[in-house]
């Protein structure tokens, strides 16, 4: 299953993707997110493997995230038509997943980030999910999406409201 969700955001790619990229901010737009942790590496840098705990309701997911792609490597001072790249392997138990997000300087302060998700499921449960429910993966998507922008552009805390 594959699917590209986007969104616009009101700020200057370089805050976003400070942000984006800062494991203390996660748990504050990333909904459900309990431990993301480097077990080899450092975080944001090409190679990091990292534990990666969800909790969405009584279901409780663990993976681990290898990162794939920083592109450019140095995300200070990226010209304006250079596009950031991040991509991602998450593997947890009957699932892998490829996420890759392209961060896009659309204005002097208005940056589109379009993440590209791949799904492959070994059980037969999450395949039968995947074919049935395909929409609620892309919808979940785009809740992180929305979550990280009212989080950046108004400092909305998941954590603070109704889940």
């Amino acid at each position: 299953m594959k699917y590209t969700t986007s969104i616009e955001i009101d700020l200057p790619r370089e805050k976003v993707v400070q942000l984006i990229s800062d494991p203390a901010q996660m748990p504050k737009w990333l909904r459900g997110l309990v431990l993301h942790e480097p077990t080899n590496g450092v975080h944001g840098h090409l190679g990091t493997t990292s534990r990666v705990v969800i909790q969405m309701g009584k279901q409780r997911m663990e993976a681990t995230e290898t990162i794939t792609r920083v592109d450019p490597a140095d995300l200070h001072s990226i010209p304006s038509s250079v596009v950031v790249h991040y991509d991602r392997e998450i593997v947890g138990e009957g699932m892998w997943q490829a996420q890759r997000d392209r961060i896009i300087e659309a204005g002097p302060n208005t940056t589109l980030w379009e993440s590209e998700s791949e799904f492959r499921f070994d059980g037969l449960l999450m395949r039968l999910v995947a074919l049935l429910m395909p929409g609620s993966f892309r919808k979940q998507s785009q809740q992180h999406m929305q979550d990280f922008k009212a989080f950046i552009e108004q400092g909305t805390d998941v954590r603070q409201g109704p889940n």
